[in-house]
C-alpha cells in the first residue's frame, strides 16, 4: 500500500458490509470488541451496531465516508475488519473492496504504479 493509506480517505467497506464475527471476540468473553457496541445475530455470532441492517454503517465509524474517516475503535476491532484489506494492500486485488468503493460513487484503487507513464521505448536511443 502507498505510504497514504486509502482506507483513511475512504470507510466505505465500514458502510457496506455487515460486520458480523463469534462473540468470543467481545470483552465480555475475554476478546478485544466493546460489548455495547455489538448486536446479537444468532446464538453464537454478533454484529457491529449498525452493520446489521440496511442501510448500514458502523456504529465505530466517524467521519465522511469518501473524505476521511477513523474507527473509534480500532486498536479492538473485529476480526473480519482486521482481515479486510485494500485493493492492491499486499499486491493483491480486493473485488469486495471494489464493492464497497462503487456503491459510494468512489473509484476503485489501482494497483501501485498503474497511474505512471509507461513509455515502452524508454532508454532506447533516438535518431
Amino acid at each position: 500500500m502507498s505510504e497514504q493509506n486509502p482506507c483513511l480517505t475512504c470507510g466505505a467497506c465500514c458502510g457496506y458490509f455487515r460486520v458480523s464475527f463469534f462473540w468470543g471476540e467481545c470483552q465480555s468473553a475475554g476478546g478485544l470488541v466493546p460489548d455495547d457496541l455489538v448486536v446479537q445475530i444468532n446464538p453464537t455470532r454478533v454484529a457491529m451496531i449498525g452493520t446489521d441492517a440496511k442501510p448500514c454503517r458502523c456504529v465505530s465509524l466517524g467521519g465522511e465516508i469518501g473524505t476521511q474517516v477513523a474507527c473509534s475503535i480500532y486498536e479492538n476491532r473485529s476480526s473480519p475488519c482486521r482481515e479486510f484489506e485494500a485493493s492492491w494492500e499486499n499486491g493483491e486485488h480486493n473485488p469486495s473492496c471494489d464493492a464497497a468503493r462503487a456503491a459510494y460513487g468512489l473509484p476503485p484503487l489501482t494497483p501501485p504504479g498503474a497511474n505512471e507513464p509507461h513509455w515502452p521505448n524508454e532508454g532506447a536511443e533516438v535518431a
